[in-house]
């Protein structure tokens, strides 16, 4: 447990809150910041549930700090902002199931509500811990802490299964906090199957979104979906599952084992931890989906003089199939663009000779990437490298460094190349707008990419030669 109280980590302007809230009713700390402070992490989204006094009095008490939102009051829930941020503040509430799915519910703030009921709503027991900031203490009704102590993520109550999207919650708490799921919860994870087809595409999303960016032992997460049976969802994932590989190649086991490998080492990646929250889902989900193409390509075939199960051209099927699997799971438009080129191309380092990639490959893959980046290419390289234990090859290792080594030489490892002509050049160059510029341009980017120029004078000279032989 840490050591500083958590109020000691609290902002002074949301502790001189809780403070005056306290003198009329109960202010408790819950939910995931508990959560985090026990596991020596920083404590985010602070969420504060208030018992013993009605909407109207909290709303009163909160009125003289700052900026109220009311959003939420018809069942209890009162943003409040401070110069620190903006709080969450909730009176105890029950939930009535009264349909399918995650938004079946009449949801309805009850001040005189116990603690212990309150809590016994929330999903699992670590997420139903209690703090009072007032007293320093933890009401822990259902042994959250010491389930968090044990790696174990366990239902808080049977009223679990009412609400379908807390198995996708599980899916990435245990990618996040290397938790295992006990038996009666997978149980209860198995029985609203279901369910699923009831959730909306954005919580989807969300909770992968998580799992992609947030995870430190990301195969946990799909170990779930596996027990859980919720795999059945993911197909694309679940056709990996018994997908032979050669063993001289990949000693790990097969297309799942040696994914969730790639996945876990990317985790462990120092530029992956300190990537942006975009870029850490971006490089997570096409590491995920790097291999499905090999579900449709795999086959037992001669290859270096012996049978061996190989799939050529798994990298361009594994495109359409990554593009179907992040639309259907709520993936924006922008993520899934990065993605697909970076699984289609994630061999690109066994694309050359001995004396390295060339310029011109060089600007081509970095074009063809866009809006990925060679950057991003190299890290999935390395995760991909790393998913073979125990095998490990300096001659892929020595390449991906070439790689970028090379883009950094060329300022190419972030971004892609501009076209260096412009329309305004030709007709500087006397050429009148029409419909051959489009076709001008397009050579001279070609030019460009293969290196016969790489400033705007080595532009104007060669579009002058062209237009010379061209007349």
């Amino acid at each position: 447990m840490p050591h500083l109280p958590l109020r000691d980590q609290l902002p002074h302007d949301l502790l001189d809150v809780l403070n005056a809230v306290g003198q009329k009713s109960q202010p408790f700390l819950v939910g995931g910041c508990v959560r985090d402070w026990l596991l020596g992490l920083q404590p985010k989204d602070i969420d504060v549930e208030v018992y013993g006094c009605s909407a109207d009095t909290l709303i009163q008490l909160l009125t003289p700090f700052g900026k109220i939102n009311l959003v939420g009051k018809s069942f209890g829930v009162i943003k409040l902002t401070l110069q620190s941020g903006i709080y969450d503040f909730s009176l105890p509430r029950r939930e009535s199931k009264k349909g399918k799915g995650h938004k079946g519910f009449i949801v309805e703030a009850d001040p005189h509500l116990s603690e212990k009921e309150a809590s016994a709503r929330r999903d699992f027991t670590m997420n139903a811990i209690l703090y009072d900031p007032i007293e320093d203490t933890l009401i822990d009704f259902f042994d959250g802490a010491q389930d968090l102590k044990n790696k174990v993520l366990r239902h808080t109550s049977n009223a679990f299964s009412e609400d379908p999207l807390r198995v996708l919650r599980g899916f990435q708490f245990a990618a996040r906090f290397g938790l295992k799921m006990i038996p009666e919860t997978v149980s209860l994870c198995e029985s609203i199957q279901s369910e699923y087809a009831t959730l909306p595409q954005e919580r989807i999303w969300m909770e992968w979104e998580k799992w992609a960016s947030r995870s430190t032992i990301p195969s946990m997460g799909i170990t779930l979906l596996f027990e859980t049976d919720w795999i059945k969802h993911f197909p694309e994932i679940a056709k990996l599952h018994e997908l032979p590989q050669d063993p001289e190649w990949h000693p790990e086991g097969d297309v799942l084992i040696h994914t969730k490998h790639c996945l876990d080492a990317l985790a462990q990646l120092p530029a992956w931890q300190t990537a942006s929250h975009k870029e850490r889902t971006i490089l997570m989900l096409a590491t995920l989906a790097h291999d499905f193409g090999k579900a449709s390509t795999t086959e037992f075939a001669e290859r270096r003089g012996k049978k061996r199960w190989i799939s050529p051209g798994h990298e361009a099927a594994g495109g359409p199939l990554a593009d179907a699997f992040l639309q259907r799971i709520g993936s924006p438009l922008a993520i899934r663009e990065n993605i697909r080129p970076l699984v289609e191309n994630h061999l690109y380092h066994h694309s050359w000779n001995n004396s390295g990639p060339s310029g011109a490959s060089i600007r081509r893959i970095a074009r063809r990437l866009t809006p990925g980046t060679i950057h991003q290419l190299c890290m999935i390289m390395e995760a991909d490298h790393l998913g073979r234990p125990p095998l490990t090859s300096v001659e892929t290792v020595d390449r991906i460094d070439l790689l970028r080594q090379k883009a950094d030489e060329l300022e190419l490892a972030r971004k892609a190349p501009k076209p260096i002509l412009l329309g305004r050049h030709l007709i500087q160059q006397g050429e009148p707008p029409g419909p051959t510029f489009k076709a001008i341009l397009k050579t001279a980017f070609e030019a460009q990419l293969e290196g016969y120029f790489s400033d705007e004078a080595g532009a104007i000279e060669w579009l002058r030669a062209y237009l010379t032989k061209n007349k």
